[in-house]
């Protein structure tokens, strides 16, 4: 005989404003089955677990049910709490009454039926609930990090510094990412390299850190704690071990007109290169696509149609025959840091966006992003730190910078806030009077967002200080008139429309996911939302974990964020790895399906529907050992206990084990039979 224990969360007032949770409580006294109810205001403090643990052993509970919040909020705590008290914590079930109930109705009565009605069907199912024990799965101690910007580099450094081995893995030919093409971080105005590259250093000299830059990751399958990850190491043609970055190869190259990536294309490179003075590795990269002896080759001219670069090294490190190699890894947890990109304002649009072509973004030359900007004003950059007009070189006397274009706008962009684009416009702003002191900053702006440790300060002392003048309202046209950047504009403030004749424009575009992000996303098996950001598994208790067991996030492939949360991020994503590793199994929730292989009909679909790919063939041999057919087999360690196997298998032989058949039943039942 069931003897279930019924818990009623007032929640404060989220629960209790709108159900009357001692009547639930009351209602459900007599409910059969159920041994004790109460209700308490808040059933996930510290007095209210240990009412939970009494009851258990005063009652002699055979079951548990706390009518409260989410699952996802607290089915953990519960759960810890009977197990505390001598009972298997897979007793223990949440019936939702708050996300489901009280904060979608306002009329008491009616709530407090349908609080009655949710927490009796759990009730029932608990009466159908097995004891069970944890999934103990064994654990690769080995992380990889994609992605090398600074959030990738920090979490790789943290956990290499905690004593586990990292793959690291960067797409472009240097580590560093965005961050290293800052001339200034805000609201300190740091050299960006200053911090950046002592970093970089560091991540590659690490002993615990195995780097593969120009690399991408191919595949990946397992599951938490062992994961198969192939990576492409794309063909460098210059062989990293002999190089010994002396340069030589750069300066014969006859290809020198090439727009710079690192340069944001205000400078140019070589066909092969070293994607700026700091990188690391230190070692060049073969621009094939702009090659001449590749190009030769394309068109069927003499196999050695240049090859200066090659008859230059010393060290013959250079080889044009080089392919495409893969490299096998079998690690524990993956840290996806992959970065951002800025929004293409151009007339070609990504996914069906309108743009602002009335902007002359890519027409005219001297309207500028805020990355350009930064190489502009880097000591490194083109112009070796004087801001100059991309156009003729000239100093830009008035400078028109334009705050959220293509973020906050729906109609021609993107509908999500940028958050970082507030504060580098008041850098960049600063930084232009620092360097052109009887120079005009003129900033176009919504409204200004500076919500973090010294940025409202920053942003004023950009007004206040250096004397950048801010007008309230949006920018309508751009247009090249003569020397002349016509910027059209109106201040709501003063109700009038503002013609200015700039120098020069910039423009504070949108932060987007990589152009790759959803493909890699799909890759690791995590989901991403509308935009292509990662999704984190819960925004406020899981803010660094995705929905794939093993998978965190960090930086800005999570949404856009400016240099202190990235960091901030990827040492919390390191902090679950080492939490992960600190064991030699993990223990993982039972709640995973099971395939009944009695009945089993063999005809796989279930693998084809599963999304985590954790559903694989077996065959079944006879006594004198030769195969007599083949059924499915679930790996625990990959289930995430979705369903779709269950839901989709013919013969009914898939159930999941906190979900089987007979409890969903008597939850149905128990709604129809006391109505």
């Amino acid at each position: 005989m069931s003897r279930i224990g019924v818990f009623v969360c007032h929640c404060g007032e989220n629960i209790a404003r709108t159900v009357d949770v001692a009547k639930v409580a009351e209602d459900l006294k007599d409910h059969p089955g159920v041994a004790f109810t109460t209700d308490y205001k808040y059933m996930c403090s510290d007095p209210g677990q240990a009412l939970v643990r009494k009851a258990i052993e005063e009652h002699n509970l055979t079951g548990v049910v706390i009518a409260a919040c989410s699952p996802h909020m607290h089915e953990k705590t519960f759960r810890r709490a009977s197990d505390q008290a001598g009972l298997n914590k897979y007793m223990c079930e949440m019936a939702n009454i708050r996300e489901h109930c009280s904060w979608i109705h306002e009329d008491r009565t009616e709530a407090t039926a349908k609080a009655t009605d949710i927490a009796r069907t759990i009730v029932e199912k608990v009466k159908h609930n097995k004891p069970l024990e944890p999934i103990l799965i064994p654990i690769t101690k080995k992380a990889l990090v994609i992605g090398a910007g600074i959030a990738g580099i920090q979490a790789a450094l943290d956990i290499a510094d905690g004593g586990h081995k990292v793959v690291l893995i960067e797409k472009e030919a240097s580590i560093g990412g965005h961050m290293s093409q800052l001339s200034e971080t805000f609201p300190t105005l740091d050299c960006s390299q200053c911090i950046l590259t002592p970093r970089m250093v560091e991540a590659a000299q690490h002993p615990n850190i195995e780097l593969h830059t120009w690399s991408e990751v191919e595949s990946i399958d397992g599951y938490i704690g062992n994961f198969n990850v192939k990576i492409r190491k794309k063909a460098r043609t210059v062989n990293e071990n002999l190089c010994n970055g002396c340069g030589d190869c750069l300066a014969v190259c006859p290809a020198k007109r090439i727009p710079s990536e690192f340069e944001a294309g205000l400078g140019m490179r070589t066909a092969i290169y070293v994607p700026f003075p700091q990188a690391v590795p230190n070692i060049p990269v073969l621009d094939r696509a702009n090659c001449s002896l590749f190009k030769g080759r394309a068109k069927g001219l003499a196999k050695d149609a240049c090859g200066k670069c090659k008859e230059t090294c010393l060290k013959g490190a250079i080889d044009y025959d080089t392919e495409d190699t893969f490299v096998e890894e079998q690690v524990g947890a993956i840290v996806v840091a992959t970065g951002y990109q800025l929004y293409s304002i151009g007339r070609e649009q990504p996914e069906g966006l309108k743009g602002y072509g009335e902007y002359g973004y890519g027409d005219v030359p001297d309207v500028i992003d805020g990355l350009q900007f930064e190489r502009l004003a880097s000591a490194s950059g083109p112009a070796a730190g004087a801001i100059r007009r991309p156009s003729d070189g000239k100093e830009p006397k008035t400078v028109v910078f334009v705050h959220c274009v293509g973020s906050r706008d729906p109609e021609k962009g993107i509908k999500y806030c940028s958050k970082i684009c507030c504060m580098y416009n008041a850098k960049h702003a600063m930084l232009y009077k620092h360097k052109v002191h009887d120079g005009r900053a003129i900033a176009f702006y919504m409204d200004i967002r500076a919500a973090g440790k010294g940025y409202d300060e920053f942003s004023r002392r950009a007004i206040e200080e250096d004397h950048a003048e801010y007008i309230r309202g949006r920018v309508s046209r751009i247009f090249r008139d003569g020397d002349v950047v016509k910027v059209w504009g109106f201040d709501t403030l003063s109700g009038e429309q503002v013609v200015i004749d700039a120098d020069m424009v910039v423009l504070a575009t949108a932060v987007r996911p990589q152009p790759d992000a959803k493909k890699l996303a799909q890759v690791i098996g995590c989901s991403f939302d509308e935009h292509g950001f990662i999704n984190e598994a819960h925004p406020k208790l899981r803010p660094v974990e995705t929905n794939t067991a093993g998978v965190y996030v960090a930086g800005a492939c999570q949404a856009p964020r400016d240099i202190p949360d990235s960091v901030a991020m990827a040492s919390a994503a390191a902090a679950k790895v080492m939490s992960l590793f600190s064991s030699e199994e993990l223990e993982r929730d039972p709640a995973v399906a099971v395939v009944n292989e009695a009945t089993c009909i063999g005809c796989m679909n279930c693998a084809r529907a599963c999304p985590y790919g954790a559903i694989e063939k077996r065959e079944i041999c006879a006594v004198d050992g030769h195969v007599c057919g083949n059924v499915a087999y679930v790996n625990p360690g990959v289930c995430q206990g979705c369903g779709t196997c269950q839901a989709i298998c013919l013969s009914k032989s898939v159930e999941l084990q906190t979900f089987t058949d007979e409890q969903v039943y008597s939850e149905i039942n128990a709604l129809c039979l006391w109505e």
